[in-house]
């Protein structure tokens, strides 16, 4: 009997993620400009820093993934500070079928890409209620941060050359 190509879809199980929850878990937000104020033209340096954290909740398949910004803006030309932002949002996930070898790059990839528009939100008003233009971030790469991450890592785990 010939197969008819669907064998293989039958046999791996279907990947299931659902997100059961979404949370701010730490958000702090600076105004330097409000504070000291801020003298001549200014034109804002962003700098966007992303950290990302996963961790297994003692319920079969669920895990927490917590994404970690640290925004800063300075003026360019004098260097003062025009605000910080420092938001931590999390998410509680149920996924099942995943395969263990995969585990780890779809926690801190997949995940945290569902996060991202909420976050992009929450920072965008943030911003805006702190007095300042909207802050869009842009789309972030997750799986080239991964990379980056697991390269850093490599690079750090290496043994020195002894003396």
């Amino acid at each position: 009997m010939a197969e008819t190509g669907n064998g293989a879809q039958a046999e791996a199980p279907q990947i299931k993620m659902q997100i059961l929850a979404q949370f701010i878990k730490d958000l702090s937000f600076e105004n330097a400009v409000a504070q000291k104020g801020v003298e001549g033209e200014v034109q804002p340096d962003i700098q966007v820093q992303v950290n990302l954290d996963a961790k297994k909740r003692g319920v079969d398949n669920q895990y927490e993934v917590i994404t970690k910004f640290n925004i800063t803006s300075k003026n360019k030309s004098g260097g003062e500070p025009l605000f910080l932002l420092e938001l931590e949002y999390g998410g509680i996930f149920l996924i099942e079928n995943v395969p263990e070898d995969q585990l780890h790059p779809f926690l801190l990839i997949e995940c945290p890409r569902m996060l991202f528009p909420y976050v992009r939100r929450i920072v965008s008003d943030v911003t805006r209620d702190g007095g300042f233009p909207p802050l869009n971030l842009e789309n972030i790469d997750f799986l080239a941060l991964y990379r980056s991450e697991l390269s850093r890592r490599a690079e750090s785990e290496q043994p020195q050359g002894t003396a």
